[in-house]
Formats: structure tokens, C-alpha cells, sequence
């Protein structure tokens, strides 16, 4: 089963015409983009949804919308070369792919990671197009990485590997061009080492070129918070539309990283008692809760493996492997930790053991199949391009900040985030509703944040 369960069969002439339509510009992707299994995922989960959308304003079908927003604008791909602390020269592969900016400045994260290649960049750039539309704020789609590792790696090896990076990144980026964050691998050390190189190389301070940036250098407050908080404020809204609340739900959080460490931090502020999480390696349970100091201290301070949290909690088990953590009963399953950790078979074990909601803190974390698991057996489900955008929110929050010269109070910034979260989760709705889906909140975020960027590009002209 694929993620066309999820619609309705085409009935009258309109649908079937749009399905065509759908189906033909997909076959175009895929002679286009051979072997890019990511991105063929995206872009059938994307384009599937706006059948119904098409059905109804065919004027986006005629204006040829989707094969041109499908085609970034421009991919950079270039060699990093840089030197280790054994005076070895290792190369590894930089990319930078500017999606859309028909609403704002290309933005989105930079992945250091070794499963960076042209297919995930794609992936998510696509997906950050209508994840940044979603916000409401003026910002376009892109995405960055290299197929760096930097598990292992020393202060040292991580400031030139960056800093090579930067060498050739910065031509291509600027506060009014291009905005780049972090994401996995990439937090405040390294975005600092890459904003220094850029600042030296330019002659000049720039604070807007970067989010996600140290305080002491015009980063936001709460941009380190804002993609795990965002993530909570979001599934409180979808457990309040059911008349639910977060207070004394069991909830599993996959990953240890930023995300995941913030999204635990607001569940438990809200009640809830987070039980699991995990890294790459394995995973910890905990049936009494998470105590969320020990997991900061072992992945923020010692930057150790997860597996450590048993060392200190010895009522904890640690177990290898991911995968497990989804067998674990629970509430609420937030999989905040990299593409494709839930598949069908997870899904099923999920909603056997009575999830309530699943709500992505991490991009495209579920299945397609899985996804239509959960949505067939009425599970409420947070699609990541609105449940994560809390993140690259309170990013743009930052570049305004960064143009005001003026920095806001963790409250504030806290504030407009809750607000931000609010809006998207009813647009969602709205659409789901509008075109005949109600409560189907991926088919919601995919067509609010297409029609945004959409009706965009119509006024822009042929770009």
C-alpha cells in the first residue's frame, strides 16, 4: 500500500485529470533523478497530496507549477579538502541546493553527516519549501551538508574541515541571498567557526548570513529550543482538537540530539512522562521517566553515547539497535532522530500498543507505508514540514532580529514561536477541510504551503 491510500478514488473528471497530470511530472522526476530514492520518497508523498488541490484550480496545472518547483533553482556540489590532525589531506563532498526563493531568501539547514549525497540534500530542500511557507514568514527553501563525520573528529580537525567548507559556501550565500542553520552534526560551535571564516573572508560583519548562531554573536535566544518545543506546542494542539492534553501521556522521543533533548525538555515542563530515546547505536528506557539533566550532561557536556545513561540510572535499560524504541508502548511517538526510522512493520507495533498520536520532530521519519498506517487506523499524525518548522521559525525570528539590531528575551521569542505553531497547525486544518480530508494534516501542510509558494510564483511570472 502507498501513500495514494490516503485519497480518495478518483471519481469525477477533474481528479482523474489531475492524477494524470501528478503521475506524469513524477515520471519526469524519476528519468530526471535516477537512483535518488529520498527524493523519489518526497516528491510522491508531496505530490500525491495536491490532487485534490489541482482537482479544484487547475490554473496550477496550466501554469506548469509543479515541474518548475520541483527543479531547484540552482545545486551547488564541491570538493572539501582539508587536513587532519595527523597532517593527512582528506577530501570529502560539500553541497548547497537553493530550492525556491519565490517568497524569501533560500533557507535551510547544513547536515554534517556521512549519508549526505545528492538525493538527501534534494529531499530536504524540497521539503523546506513548504515547511518555511508554512511559517507564514518570508522565507524561501534551500539545503546543505557534506558527507562529513564529526564523531571522532577533534576541535581542531572540525574548525578546518568547516572552515574549507566555508571557503567555498560563502560566495554562494549572504543575509539577502541565501541563510543557512544547522541541522544534524552542525550546531553553535560549528555554525561559529563557519561565521567567523565567512566574516573574515568578507571583511565584514554580517550577523544575518547565519541563524542558529551564539547569543554573544546575535544569535536568537530560544533558536536552540525552538524545533523540540515547536514540535510539543504542536502536538498539544492536536490533542486539544481531540479534547486531550499532554499532561500524564507516555511519549518516546527517538534521538538524543538537539531536537530530541528539547522536545523531551517541553513534554515534561507539560506533564508528560517521557520514557525512551535513543542514538545511532541503541536506545534507553526508563521506565520511572527520562531524567533529562543526565541525558544533557552525557550528549551536551561529555558528548558521549547514550549508552552512558545506565551508568547513572542503573533502573534504566540500554538496549542496541533503533528500531526497538517503537516497541515500547506509549501515548505519543515523536521520532525526531533521521529519514525512514519508522517503517510499516514499526508503525504496525505502534498502533497495536494503543499511540495516540505521531508526531515527526525529525524530516520524512516515517514511511510512506507506515504513514498510511497510521492515518487508516485514525492515529493522529504530525507531518514534519509543520510539526518541525518551530526551528527554521524562530530562525527567520533571528534574521529579523539580526536586521533590527535588536535582540528579544527567551520570552518573547517563546511567545511568537507558540503563536507561529498555532497558525500552522489551523492552516493545516483548514485546508484538510477545504478540499475534503478533514483531519488529515499531511495533505493540509502540503497544500497550504504549495499554494503559498505557488500563487508566488504565478505573480513573479515564468522564473
Amino acid at each position: 500500500m502507498t501513500e495514494m491510500a490516503i485519497l480518495k478514488d478518483a471519481k469525477t473528471l477533474e481528479e482523474k485529470l489531475a492524477e494524470r497530470y501528478v503521475n506524469e511530472v513524477y515520471r519526469i522526476v524519476i528519468k530526471r533523478n535516477p537512483g535518488e530514492k529520498e527524493f523519489h520518497q518526497a516528491t510522491r508523498e508531496i505530490f500525491d497530496s495536491l490532487i485534490p488541490l489541482f482537482a479544484k484550480y487547475p490554473r496550477y496545472m496550466e501554469q506548469g507549477i509543479l515541474e518548475r518547483i520541483v527543479e531547484p533553482e540552482r545545486t551547488i556540489m564541491f570538493r572539501v579538502p582539508w587536513v587532519d590532525d595527523k597532517g593527512k589531506i582528506r577530501v570529502n563532498r560539500g553541497y548547497r541546493v537553493q530550492y525556491n526563493s519565490a517568497i524569501g531568501p533560500y533557507k535551510g539547514g547544513i547536515r554534517f553527516h556521512p549519508s549526505v549525497n545528492s538525493s538527501i540534500m534534494k529531499f530536504l530542500g524540497f521539503e523546506q519549501i513548504f515547511k518555511n511557507a508554512l511559517t507564514g514568514l518570508p522565507i524561501g527553501g534551500g539545503k546543505g551538508g557534506a558527507d562529513f563525520d564529526p564523531k571522532g573528529k577533534s576541535e581542531g580537525e572540525i574548525m578546518r574541515f568547516t572552515q574549507s567548507f566555508m571557503t567555498e559556501l560563502y560566495r554562494h550565500i549572504g543575509p539577502d541571498i541565501d541563510v543557512p542553520a544547522g541541522d544534524i552534526g552542525v550546531g553553535q560551535r560549528e555554525i561559529g567557526y563557519m561565521f567567523g571564516h565567512y566574516k573574515r573572508i568578507k571583511g565584514a560583519f554580517e550577523a544575518g548570513v547565519f541563524t542558529g548562531k551564539n547569543p554573544t554573536f546575535w544569535g536568537s535566544l530560544g533558536r536552540k529550543e525552538a524545533t523540540g518545543y515547536g514540535a510539543v506546542y504542536f502536538t498539544r494542539e492536536m490533542l486539544r482538537s481531540k479534547g486531550l492534553d499532554l499532561k500524564g501521556m507516555t511519549v518516546i522521543v527517538s534521538g538524543s540530539g538537539n531536537v530530541s533533548i528539547y522536545a523531551i525538555e517541553k513534554a515534561q515542563a507539560l506533564g508528560a512522562k517521557v520514557v525512551a530515546c535513543s542514538d545511532s547505536n541503541g536506545y534507553i528506557y526508563d521506565e520511572k521517566g527520562l531524567d533529562l539533566a543526565t541525558i544533557k550532561q552525557i550528549k551536551e557536556v561529555e558528548r558521549k553515547r547514550i549508552r552512558e545513561y545506565v551508568n547513572y540510572h542503573p533502573r534504566a535499560k540500554y538496549r542496541e539497535g533503533c528500531s526497538g524504541i517503537w516497541a515500547i508502548p506509549c501515548d505519543i511517538a515523536m521520532p525526531c532522530a533521521t529519514q525512514n526510522e519508522i517503517d510499516e512493520q514499526s508503525a504496525r507495533m505502534l498502533v497495536k500498543n494503543g499511540v495516540k498520536a505521531v508526531v515527526e520532530g525529525a524530516n520524512m521519519p516515517c514511511t510512506l507505508e507506515a504513514i498510511d498506517v497510521f492515518i487508516n487506523n485514525g492515529v493522529l499524525f504530525g507531518p514534519g514540514k509543520a510539526a518541525n518548522a518551530g526551528g527554521v521559525a524562530v530562525s527567520a525570528l533571528e534574521m529579523a532580529q539580526n536586521s533590527m539590531r535588536l535582540p528579544w528575551s527567551f520570552e518573547e521569542v517563546d511567545r511568537k514561536l507558540q503563536e507561529i505553531m498555532k497558525r500552522i497547525y489551523r492552516q493545516c486544518i483548514n485546508a484538510s477541510e477545504e478540499f475534503g480530508y478533514p483531519g488529515n494534516l499531511m495533505i493540509g501542510a502540503n497544500i497550504s504551503g504549495f499554494r503559498k509558494v505557488a500563487d508566488a510564483m504565478i505573480i513573479q511570472g515564468v522564473v
